[in-house]
């Protein structure tokens, strides 16, 4: 068999748009190439042809362009049918003449291989040839290849605007049934701007994320203020359904080697992109990135097979049981699944990996809570509850994986808007789902003291984290109470033997943070668990700003300096605050507690009583002897 001269086939096989649209006729499905992808010479073209024909279904995935086929005046001539609801179509869907197909994109391409989405024609972006014939798709692999695979005709704006991209991109002239040269800008989605929301969230997916990571995170202002904090990250990885100019930056800086990934080593897989100029510039022959298809990159169990994988993604709303709406507003479709479910899933069955939702504490400029009873009537279940494991909003993080419906409740009450946890928390009480007593608190009238937060390392180099305590933590509270020692318990309670019933340790996890405040110590628990290891509390008086302090630390916990830098720290933040005055009641036996009070720097005056000594010092009066 002679060789294929590609060169005299490509020849062959160029067109103008308005004759390579005499493939599509009436009755047909075309498919459109996806995101920044899509060939607008071509889809252009398609539209003007439209008065020749009747009935012709679109199906995409999801296109960034001008989506003219989706007008009410085409409604007789074009039937769309999307895999993601963009703002281009979003319209055609509330007036009831575009159509929404809500699947896994992991499954998508099978739709095509089936049969069961029949593909006519093929719209399609590619490079010009190579020395061997070969073209690249470019930023849109996806579910593209399997559209081009499973078509009877295949067109393909041929666009040196496109950048060359490597992995399973390149597809031969061969395969290409005609060629529409035109040169066009790629669409440019430019670089969206963040918020301090939207950084305060970034944040706290940051501290989620650990050295040697692979990361799944899209496009959009969330990834844009995340990459804030992944700076000083070492050796991420990225396989990814999508991604922004975010990834320029952190490539740059060093924070993505993928020098540890599981699969791939040594490569950022994504399927598609979309982003700025500079971002196509960036990937054109640059062999660091390879596209594959959405069958592959968003195959749970591929992505279940990288350690320590971590998955971002949105949500519209949650319920206080913890489910997810993510595609729909109510009854109204806003976008789709997605690849959503398929990175939840194969993070969680990841090797310490993490699967998050990620959202703002509200919507509509603040009127109303993300964080829900129940969802919005008509509103779809993404990810269900037994699928959520990390939420975050800008107010922390809740894990809800493995918990009750009271501690998912309790936690997620701690993330919302503090305008709205009342009014949640009442909402709980009416569901059963927390304590009917469970205490109400004004937090429209309080703060949560974020500065207070630090890591500090204890004599043995062990670093903790200590923070103010929360709601949440009563759980928490309550096993570190119940595994004390019983001279632990004597120490602090004064008795053998005590119990810690929910309506007193709730106490300590409900405060003001002003007349009361507690700071816990933290280390890492079971995945998604934080384990508390000592607390330090003060009780004020205002009439006397003289306070009442109490710290005790789990056993295993003592004898390494936490209680010494427990009551220095809270008497630091104290005396900061105006409390005049400390006081604490020692049994004689407690004599570590006695030193960490005598060593505090402060003058500090003692008085037994025959039971036990009242131990007391001024905040303003130093020991300098």
């Amino acid at each position: 068999m002679p060789d294929f001269d590609w060169k005299a086939a490509y020849g062959e096989r160029i067109k103008t748009a308005a004759e390579a649209m005499k493939l599509v006729r009436a009755g047909d499905t075309v498919f459109i190439s996806t995101g920044c992808g899509q060939p607008q010479h071509l889809t252009d073209a398609l539209v003007r042809h439209g008065r020749h024909v009747r009935d012709v279904r679109i199906v995409q995935l999801l296109t960034m362009g001008t989506a003219p086929y989706a007008a009410e005046q085409y409604r007789d001539t074009f039937k769309m049918n999307s895999f993601f609801v963009a703002e281009n179509v979003r319209e055609a869907m509330e007036q009831g003449f575009g159509d929404y197909t809500p699947i896994f994109l992991s499954e998508a391409p099978e739709e095509f291989n089936s049969g069961r989405i029949p593909v006519d024609v093929s719209l399609i972006s590619v490079t010009p040839p190579d020395a061997n014939g070969l073209c690249s798709l470019g930023v849109s692999v996806d579910i593209v290849r399997s559209a081009i695979a499973n078509a009877k005709h295949v067109i393909a704006q041929v666009n040196p605007r496109m950048p060359r991209t490597f992995g399973d991109s390149l597809l031969h002239v061969r395969d290409l049934d005609v060629l529409v040269d035109h040169e066009q800008e790629i669409i440019d989605v430019g670089v969206p701007e963040t918020n301090e929301t939207l950084n305060r969230i970034g944040e706290n997916i940051a501290r989620l994320v650990d050295n040697g990571s692979t990361i799944e995170c899209g496009i959009g202002r969330l990834p844009q203020a995340l990459a804030k904090f992944l700076r000083d990250k070492k050796d991420l990885g990225i396989h990814t359904e999508m991604f922004g100019d975010w990834i320029i930056d952190l490539v740059e800086c060093g924070a993505i080697t993928c020098a540890k990934k599981t699969l791939n080593r040594g490569k950022i897989v994504a399927s598609f992109c979309m982003g700025s100029r500079r971002l196509y510039d960036y990937l054109d022959n640059n062999p660091f990135f390879e596209f594959r298809p959405s069958e592959y990159v968003n195959d749970p169990f591929v992505i279940a097979q990288h350690d320590k994988m971590v998955g971002i993604n949105v949500g519209l709303e949650v319920d206080l049981t913890g489910q997810v709406c993510s595609d729909s507003l109510g009854y109204h479709i806003y976008s789709g699944i997605g690849g959503q479910v398929d990175f939840i899933r194969g993070c969680a069955r990841s090797r310490e990996g993490k699967p998050i939702i990620a959202m703002p504490s509200t919507a509509r400029g603040g009127s109303i809570s993300r964080i829900v009873p129940n969802l919005t009537e008509g509103a779809g279940v993404v990810t269900t509850r037994g699928d959520v494991h990390y939420v975050v909003t800008e107010y922390g993080i809740a894990y809800l994986h493995g918990k009750s419906l009271r501690e998912r409740a309790l936690s997620l009450i701690n993330i919302a808007h503090p305008k709205f946890r009342k009014e949640l928390t009442q909402a709980a009480k009416a569901r059963r789902f927390v304590h009917a007593d469970q205490i109400e608190i004004s937090w429209e009238k309080i703060r949560y003291p974020e500065e207070l937060e630090r890591y500090e390392t204890l004599r043995d180099g062990t670093e903790i984290f200590f923070r103010p305590v929360k709601p949440a933590d009563e759980p928490n509270l309550s096993d570190m109470l119940y595994s004390l020692s019983s001279d632990s318990i004597r120490s602090r309670y004064f008795t053998s033997t005590m119990t810690f019933p929910h309506k007193d340790v709730q106490r300590f996890a409900n405060i003001d943070y002003q007349n009361d405040l507690a700071i816990v110590g933290v280390v890492p628990g079971p995945p998604g668990e934080e384990e508390i290891v000592g607390i330090a509390q003060y009780f004020l008086d205002p009439r006397t700003d003289a306070a009442e302090v109490a710290f005790i630390v789990q056993d295993e916990w003592q004898q390494r300096g936490m209680g010494t830098f427990l009551l220095d720290y809270i008497t630091e933040i104290a005396r900061k605050r105006g409390v005049r005055r400390f006081t604490a009641k020692v049994l004689p036996s407690n004599r570590a507690m006695l030193a960490i009070f005598h060593n505090s720097g402060y003058r500090v005056q003692t008085e037994f009583d025959g039971e036990a000594y009242s131990v007391a010092y001024d905040l303003d009066e130093k020991d300098d002897s």
